[in-house]
């Protein structure tokens, strides 16, 4: 009975944007990659299949098993990640896959959950610290993941965490001062990144900044995307127009079904169907906001803030970089793009969510470090509390 009342009283409406975000990735990829490819959107309902128990059952347990399991996720990760460095599958000069023959998984997206996890449990568990000493040992735990990522070589994937711990560190209650000390940094940081960078790396960086340098060669997946996309004007061409760029081939086929997906979409479905997809997305992101807001303790406060910025990262980036507003970096759009390690990762964290919010109401009020400084600050002044 304790299984179903926690199963009706999951957030239906997160399930709703779900569901219709994986039935939408589907269809998504069946209409960007039928015409040419194998059925990529065959493979992907697989994993949803296989994702959505997954999700159902991290949601019924609750959430505050990631105290213990934390350590052996992220060093996991860790170890995914150097066996990814030495024994990894070089596609495009990047070795990001480990091929176990049945299946190849990206040891980065592993990575990330575990980092995400081991912020939330670190940070949770020092309130009461100096802001300077959360911030050091949060890079601490970040550093290593993060510059094995950076390696591999992928750019976009260790883009990523910036976001990700900021706004952590933002909700764990870190002064403003020290956040905008970290901001500075970052943006002193990425200009100066391109002294590390590799050939292609920087090819596309220089694409971003002017799409017409090479038009037939670095630059010609931007002005494809851009044509195609352009050219949906408000309704776009139909589904699986036979005229359309896609469906001609012009479009990069190897990559048509996963980093370019959204160009497909703003291809056939114009403006007004790519505005109702970020509509969607907003949506989407509100409810997980709502659901971090709910929880019960700073635990689950955290990780509803990581997850949010997690997938936050990826709309904007995978987006933007389709529309040139930011440099191609190979990035999924989540639940829509074709790859089952970082749908199944999302769908974990999908579930991560919903304990969170099946369990605000069990066990200890949630502790706010904000007003046990308030506390303090009281009782130095000598009000009686």
């Amino acid at each position: 009975m304790l299984w179903l009342k926690k199963f009706i009283g999951i957030n239906w409406l997160l399930m709703l944007f779900v569901a219709t975000l994986l039935t939408y990735g589907v269809y998504a990829i069946y209409s960007a990659a039928m015409p040419h490819e194998a059925p990529f959107w065959e493979t992907q309902l697989t994993w949803v299949y296989i994702a959505l128990p997954v999700c159902l059952v991290l949601a019924l347990l609750d959430y505050r098993w990631v105290r213990w399991g934390v350590i052996p996720l992220y060093f996991v990760g860790i170890v995914a990640l150097l066996a990814c460095r030495f024994v990894g599958k070089e596609i495009y000069g990047a070795r990001r896959w480990i091929d176990l023959g049945f299946l190849s998984f990206q040891p980065s997206q592993i990575a990330v959950l575990g980092g995400i996890l081991a912020v939330a449990v670190f940070l949770d568990m020092t309130r009461d610290k100096s802001d300077w000493m959360r911030i050091l040992v949060t890079g601490v735990i970040v550093f290593p993941p993060w510059v094995l990522v950076f390696l591999q070589p992928d750019l976009g994937s260790s883009l990523v965490w910036i976001p990700i711990v900021l706004a952590m560190l933002f909700a764990s209650g870190i002064a403003k001062r020290w956040l905008s000390v970290l901001l500075l940094l970052a943006a002193v940081a990425v200009p100066l990144s391109v002294f590390v960078l590799r050939e292609h790396q920087i090819k596309r960086i220089t694409t971003f900044l002017n799409p017409d340098l090479d038009p037939l060669g670095d630059g010609y997946n931007i002005n494809q995307s851009l044509l195609a996309i352009s050219t949906g004007g408000w309704n776009g061409k139909g589904f699986m127009n036979p005229d359309s760029l896609n469906a001609l081939g012009f479009l990069p086929r190897t990559i048509v079904h996963n980093d370019f997906i959204f160009s497909v979409l703003g291809e056939q479905h114009g403006f007004l169907g790519g505005l109702a997809l970020l509509v969607v997305f907003a949506l989407f992101l509100l409810t997980v906001l709502a659901i971090a807001s709910a929880a019960r303790d700073d635990l689950g406060r955290l990780l509803g803030v990581g997850v949010a910025a997690l997938i936050f990262a990826h709309i904007g980036m995978n987006i933007g970089m389709t529309i040139s507003v930011m440099p191609i970096t190979g990035i999924p759009l989540p639940f829509i793009s074709y790859g089952g390690t970082f749908l199944l990762i999302t769908m974990i964290c999908m579930g991560l969510l919903q304990s969170v919010w099946i369990h605000r109401k069990v066990g200890a009020p949630r502790k706010s470090r904000e007003v046990e400084i308030d506390k303090e600050d009281m009782r130095m002044k000598g009000f009686p509390l």
